[in-house]
């Protein structure tokens, strides 16, 4: 989840993503490093968040547990910077410009909406590293583009909705149309019916580009989710970063199951009064791929072009913190042979529906 999918303390939380766009609502901008000037000499790495900000309990908090790890384990400073809401791509570049010119190493755009202007403001700062997450598009000597199979993930999910739904109606819900969130979907829709031909998903999405506001408002994911839960569906699946959260409560006031996404929302604080009724997430390590980064540049080995994580390196992945999933034997069975035949290359996951 644009990601899209809000990216969550990671473990939060794709998508948003955002987005990826994987994942919404605007602040300004802030530095928050204890002395970041254009005459720093110690380390210092920064992210830039997508559409929705940190608090997402998704996407964007996830990106933010791997700089607070990253701040901890290697003894750097660290900055980060808000999105605001109905930003253009200037507003972008101003916002990289302005943490590259402050001599953050590794820059990190949290999202594919940052792509256009990474390779601008990339190709300024060639003895920066700049990180796009969910995005392949915009290449340079000095971009490390962080992608993830999300499809293989959702996939799982697919398995585990097919076989707690008691209807035989589940649903995907997306924050904003676009192709990383396809990938979700399309995983998602496989793995239902490779588990229960008979099986009926019900999809839908938030908003259409190039209004990203389906990865920010928790009332549209929430009035999705009930439209859903009337067509019958008892587990609904949304990768739709912080307006996930009010399909989640949805679900859970209905007394139906929700997976969550990006990052482990069962663990979520914000979450925690749905937790009962959070059957699994769809987990992204954007936690480690942020983290990874910033130790290259340290290491003095940047990491540069395509940086894929899948099922095989636990880079994606479903989620048992639950223990009535983990009691599931029959649930957790059947994702568990998914993962295996996936990883075995017996099983190829769709990246469109």
């Amino acid at each position: 989840m644009r990601r899209i999918t809000r990216i969550a303390t990671v473990g939060i939380a794709s998508a948003a993503l955002a987005l990826s766009a994987t994942a919404c609502g605007g602040k300004k901008s802030s530095d928050a490093s204890s002395s970041s000037s254009s005459e720093t000499k110690s380390a210092s790495a920064a992210i830039a968040y997508d559409v929705g900000g940190r608090g997402d309990q998704s996407f964007n908090d996830a990106a933010y547990a791997g700089l607070e790890k990253a701040q901890k384990d290697l003894k750097i400073k660290t900055a980060e910077a808000e999105p605001t809401e109905g930003e253009s791509e200037a507003d972008k570049v101003q916002r990289l410009t302005e943490l590259a010119r402050k001599g953050n190493n590794p820059v990190i755009g949290v999202g594919f909406s940052y792509a256009p202007a990474i390779k601008k403001v990339a190709a300024k700062f060639p003895n920066t590293t700049f990180g796009i997450i969910d995005d392949t598009s915009q290449t340079d000597k000095n971009i490390a583009n962080l992608v993830f199979n999300e499809e293989q993930g959702s996939y799982l999910a697919g398995v585990a909705a097919a076989k707690a739904s008691k209807s035989g109606t589940v649903g995907f819900i997306g924050g904003v149309e676009v192709p990383l969130i396809k990938k979700f979907q399309a995983g998602f829709e496989q793995g239902v019916k490779d588990t229960n031909p008979n099986a009926k998903v019900l999809s839908a999405y938030l908003t259409q580009p190039p209004d990203f506001s389906g990865f920010a408002k928790p009332d549209l994911g929430k009035a999705a989710a009930k439209g859903q839960l009337d067509g019958g569906a008892d587990v609904i699946y949304a990768a739709a970063g912080l307006a996930g959260s009010g399909a989640i409560e949805a679900a859970s006031t209905a007394g139906k199951w929700a997976i969550g996404v990006d990052s482990d929302q069962y663990n979520q604080p914000g979450l925690a009064k749905y937790k009962d009724h959070i059957l699994t997430s769809v987990t992204k390590d954007v936690s480690l791929a942020v983290y990874d980064l910033i130790k290259s540049v340290k290491d003095g080995k940047p990491e540069s072009g395509e940086v894929r994580y899948g099922l095989d390196k636990n880079g994606v992945a479903l989620a048992d913190s639950n223990p009535q999933y983990k009691a599931m034997a029959d649930v957790t069975a059947a994702v568990e042979k998914a993962k295996a035949d996936i990883i075995a290359k017996k099983i190829t996951v769709k990246t469109a529906p």
